[in-house]
């Protein structure tokens, strides 16, 4: 697990928190959405469906950082569409670094060196670079050619700068072991990226392409024979030991919606990222008034194939909590990870 040690105290700290004040449901990371519009039309992706009014729409600075806090979680991950869109973003950062949130902003990478100079480099900083795949795995993903080659420039030139720099690949049906293991080997090894994040995509409904996502059974093959001879060791993977059990199989959760709530234009969105049932206008409105056992594999037929770390991780990362063996396993690896 490569999350920096200074993230994990705090992560940590947070945990024991809620449990000594007994909730049973809190946020651990809020996906905001900003906007909706984004640069790049990638084919498995179906956030960026809107009317062209809505595409227009910019969140206010006070309206994004006020449903952050309102949550009360450590960590945000700043998404949309392309957030180096908003004319505005570099002020959601800032203030949110101020109070001492972990911000991880996603990026297509399209407008990074661009945009760079607006951003200060901070430990509670950290752009999320979308890399699917090596150069032409990737231009093909999001449907157009250089595309990769600006990612890893800007990429580069972050780093450079001293910013942390992290990644985030989602895989599908036409991906194998040996793909993936040769773009996680170049953004660990050759990029020496920050830390790595890995996801089996989600079958959005809206996305343009629906015949190339994942069933469970593929994903967990495909990641059984990915982290083989090591690999999972090696890597610096932004993910509990557990999670990585449960991609391969090793291991099996229920999702845990509520951990990584979602708020947009639209307010705080039902039941999750993943899935728009409705919103609601406060973060308390979400939780309590959210029938959340009706989601879930086995009881909603869009859950079916989910094993995205939105879900899952969440409840990884609580079962680590809940197990002494488990915490120290990721207390070693955490140690590891941040000596390389």
């Amino acid at each position: 697990m490569a999350m920096p040690l200074r993230q994990t105290i705090k992560v940590a700290t947070y945990l024991a928190e809620q449990k000594l004040r007994r909730r049973e449901k809190f946020p651990l990371i809020v996906e905001l959405e900003p906007l909706f519009a984004c640069n790049l039309a990638c084919e498995g992706c179906g956030k960026i469906q809107h009317p062209a009014g809505v595409l227009k729409q910019r969140m206010p600075v006070a309206q994004a950082v006020g449903a952050v806090l309102e949550s009360g979680a450590p960590m945000v991950s700043i998404a949309g569409g392309e957030p180096l869109m908003h004319p505005q973003i570099d002020e959601i950062v800032n203030q949110l670094v101020a109070k001492r949130k972990y911000v991880f902003l996603c990026t297509n990478a399209m407008l990074m060196r661009k945009k760079m100079d607006k951003f200060t480099p901070s430990p509670y900083f950290a752009f999320a670079v979308h890399i699917d795949g090596l150069r032409e795995r990737h231009d093909e993903s999001v449907a157009k050619e250089g595309v990769f080659d600006e990612a890893v420039a800007a990429i580069k030139e972050a780093k450079r700068r001293g910013f942390r720099v992290t990644t985030n690949s989602t895989f599908f049906n036409t991906d194998t072991p040996q793909t993936i293991i040769e773009v996680l080997n170049y953004l660990n090894d050759d990029l020496q990226v920050d830390e790595m994040m890995i996801s089996p995509a989600y079958a959005y409904e809206k996305a343009p392409d629906q015949e190339h996502f994942l069933g469970v059974e593929q994903t967990r093959e495909l990641f059984r024979k990915t982290f083989a001879d090591g690999n999972r060791r090696r890597w610096r993977l932004n993910h509990s030991p557990l999670f990585l059990d449960f991609l391969e199989g090793k291991a099996d959760f229920a999702c845990t919606a509520w951990a990584i709530p979602n708020y947009s234009l639209f307010g705080w969105q039902r039941p999750c990222y993943l899935m728009s049932d409705g919103y609601v206008p406060t973060y308390r409105q979400l939780i309590e008034e959210t029938d959340w056992e009706k989601y879930g594999r086995g009881k909603d037929p869009r859950c079916a194939n989910c094993m995205a770390h939105c879900g899952y991780e969440p409840t990884a990362v609580l079962a680590t909590m809940g197990s002494l063996k488990e915490s120290l396993r990721a207390a070693r690896e955490t140690v590891t990870s941040n000596r390389a």
